[in-house]
């Protein structure tokens, strides 16, 4: 109880720790997720656990043989949220099998979490916010987790007027610029406006025509430089000047005193994690099967590919028209640098769940402390397990495909790919590799729905919308 208590009550200045994960009133209210939400069938019936269920040895095996069923309806390559959502709708609904399988060695696709060797729970792939403004999101999750409201609050080391680091609200607000600026005098909305409208920079052609000019025209020099220059270098290895002005017309500006990251109406964490929720759709499914540690690719290369009757496809859509002889799109990936640390003062390292350093001192962009997230197994809430696990995250040119890397040249590529995926009628591209967009989690989970509403509508599995038509993902953060 002391740190349920505490993450209500007790002021993030005080000491490091936990991060008080729900934000001060008015905004706390704003999120519509209660205290418990949802259903946990798996623990209802019984399971315990917080940690991953351990998956059978055949599951595990890699070997596409023998199968349950001789010819499946749909063959799913990728066992994230698009292939997972349309298993299990189209089992559930309509009764079709689905096997689905993936080169990794567990569900989840970016989503799956897990408890580390002291029992913390952590995400292999970064952390994983869950908020939505899908009120039809929130209430197909809820069926397959209990879930817990959580204001997702992020702080940043930015330099003061005068160069020493400060840590602030991310994205800006009155406090941020009081602290680092405190001749700002920041009291109210209108202050803050009045203040933007001091440093706002102007295009001299009227309209901005890269990221430096629209970053200018929003937050103005000051913020600029100190926030966001050096961490879009740091994310993109582009500075602001060789990007899209489009990649930061979306700096937020922030007139209140509202400190969330999201402004979505559900923001919530899954209580048992982010693999629970597979776990519940997927394994107790008969008409669902799964086989890890296969590589589609040489699958189909060895013709070891089973009888389907529709591929769905949520890999990159370079990759599967590798043939094609067409330039490959261009991503930026990620790279965790890991530290357990034995014994943090007060038991935590940091005083927040996720630090950004946008200064071009550090190499990294954030600083990631899982012990602070509320939905840690009960030993860990209890300050049971003394030490504390921390992520540094790089952003790379190399590793798996995170994030698409938004230029005119790739626009126009990925349009080539596209015109040669709607003549592959017998497969489906589905999910943010796919389309060559990045889908926040709600909106991947709403894309694979439309694309079951369109199967029961008229038979075809296709989507309802096109990628950009569900507007920007949180992208890099």
């Amino acid at each position: 109880m002391r740190f349920i208590k505490e993450c209500f009550t007790r002021p993030p200045e005080e000491g490091k720790g936990p991060w008080p994960h729900r934000a001060a009133e008015p905004w706390r209210s704003m999120n519509k997720v209660g205290d418990r939400e949802g259903v946990d069938e798996l623990f209802q019936a019984g399971e315990t656990s917080e940690a991953p269920l351990e998956l059978d040895r055949d599951t595990l095996s890699g070997d596409l043989g023998p199968l349950k069923y001789k010819k499946y309806d749909l063959l799913i390559v990728g066992c994230g949220l698009s292939g997972c959502v349309l298993a299990e709708r189209c089992s559930r609904e309509l009764g079709m099998t689905s096997l689905i399988i993936d080169v990794r060695d567990h569900i989840g696709g970016n989503c799956y979490d897990y408890l580390d060797e002291a029992g913390i729970r952590c995400s292999k792939y970064g952390a994983h916010l869950f908020h939505t403004k899908y009120e039809r999101v929130w209430k197909y999750v809820t069926r397959f987790s209990e879930w817990m409201a959580n204001d997702h609050r992020v702080r940043g080391m930015v330099p003061d007027f005068e160069g020493v680091k400060k840590l602030v609200p991310i994205p800006p607000t009155q406090e941020t610029v009081n602290t680092l600026f405190p001749d700002a005098n920041i009291n109210s909305e209108d202050d803050m406006l009045r203040w933007y409208e001091g440093q706002r920079v102007k295009p001299s052609s009227g309209e901005a025509k890269n990221g430096e000019e629209a970053a200018l025209s929003r937050v103005g020099p000051l913020l600029y430089e100190r926030i966001f220059k050096h961490y879009t270098k740091k994310q993109w290895d582009k500075y602001p000047s060789e990007l899209d002005a489009s990649v930061l017309m979306r700096l937020p500006c922030r007139t209140s005193t509202d400190d969330r990251y999201f402004g979505d109406a559900w923001q919530a964490l899954p209580v048992r994690g982010y693999t629970r929720i597979f776990e519940n759709m997927l394994l107790r499914d008969p008409k669902i099967s799964i086989k890890l540690n296969v590589d589609f690719f040489a699958a189909r290369e060895a013709g070891l590919l089973p009888a389907h009757g529709k591929l769905v496809f949520t890999g990159p859509i370079d990759a599967y028209f590798a043939a094609q002889g067409l330039p490959k799109l261009e991503y930026r990936s990620l790279r965790f640098e890991e530290e357990f640390i034995e014994e943090p003062e007060d038991g935590f390292y940091q005083p927040a769940f996720v630090v950004n350093h946008p200064s071009s001192d550090v190499p990294f962009t954030r600083i990631v402390e899982y012990k602070h997230v509320p939905n840690q197994p009960a030993n860990v809430k209890q300050g049971q397990v003394k030490g504390t696990r921390i992520a540094k995250e790089y952003s790379s040119a190399e590793g798996d495909p995170y994030y698409p890397v938004p230029n005119p040249e790739n626009r126009a590529l990925y349009e080539r790919y596209r015109a040669l995926a709607e003549k592959e009628s017998d497969v489906c591209f589905v999910g943010r590799l796919a389309s060559y967009k990045y889908f926040n989690m709600d909106q991947a989970i709403l894309n694979a729905l439309e694309m079951f509403d369109s199967l029961k509508e008229s038979g075809k599995l296709q989507p309802k919308r096109r990628p950009e038509d569900f507007g920007p993902g949180d992208g890099p953060k």
